[in-house]
């Protein structure tokens, strides 16, 4: 693998418009319809955009009506989303709860250093993918206080240093399999934790290549929400691979 093109990847991710570094703003919202702008005699009020963005509508649809144009939000790979006034609004729901979260388009963002171990390949484990004799529920915390329940159908398993791991998985996409971690490198690294996606090799096995271990957006910006790693997934010993904390 090439790690230096995943490191540039990674920094072009964090810096593209559904990235992590244009993040203005996250609001609580319920059902209703609420105004939403810049001006403090909005229901809702942004740091960005124009001061009247429109009239936001939440229920089984969500809709911002601007300029008398009712402009649905149409869902893309996850949350309901819509580009308008050089804004991406997109609604996401953590715990029950809905909450707009608005990104500046318009703002210029440049990606952070972020400080690398040297690439180890003892830490790209191959480790046992052992199927659940029915899948769990775990509760997973988030940074906010809420929490989240995920049905677990797999544990990776895998001995370090003659001790037995067995990581839960935090979430799902299209990536893989997301864990998420903290181990003693905590402070040097993001304190919170990390995440690591696993490739799932369908023989039984999934490799976790902890030299792609990178921070979670709650590392570059307070409007994120990310899970914090669940018991099992604190680690006892230095895993010296993958991102350490951002710069600045």
């Amino acid at each position: 693998m090439d790690y230096d093109a995943w490191h540039r990847a990674r920094l072009a991710e964090l810096a593209a418009p559904e990235g992590w570094l244009n993040l203005t703003d996250r609001v609580d919202v319920g059902q209703g319809a609420w105004t939403v702008g810049r001006d403090a005699g909005n229901d809702l009020v942004l740091t960005a955009g124009p001061a009247h963005l429109g009239t936001l509508a939440v229920g089984e649809a969500i809709t911002l009506t601007r300029n008398g144009a009712v402009l649905p939000f149409v869902a893309q790979g996850g949350n309901p989303m819509l580009r308008v006034a050089d804004l991406l609004l997109e609604v996401m729901t953590v715990d029950g709860q809905r909450a707009l979260r608005v990104r500046d388009l318009g703002k210029a963002v440049t990606p952070p250093e972020i400080p690398r171990y040297p690439v180890n390949p003892a830490w790209r484990i191959t480790a046992r993918w052992v199927p659940l004799a029915t899948p769990q529920a775990v509760r997973i915390d988030m940074v906010n206080g809420a929490t989240v329940t995920l049905a677990q159908t797999h544990r990776a398993e895998f001995t370090h240093d003659g001790q037995a791991i067995a990581l839960t998985v935090a979430h799902r996409k299209a990536e893989g399999p997301m864990f998420v971690f903290r181990d003693r490198t905590a402070g040097e690294t993001y304190g919170a934790g990390r995440f690591l996606y696993g490739t799932e090799n369908g023989d039984g096995t999934i490799t976790l290549d902890f030299n792609t271990a990178f921070n979670p957006p709650c590392a570059f910006s307070e409007h994120a929400i990310c899970p914090l790693p669940p018991r099992e997934n604190i680690l006892p010993f230095r895993i010296e691979a993958g991102e350490k904390l951002p710069l600045g």
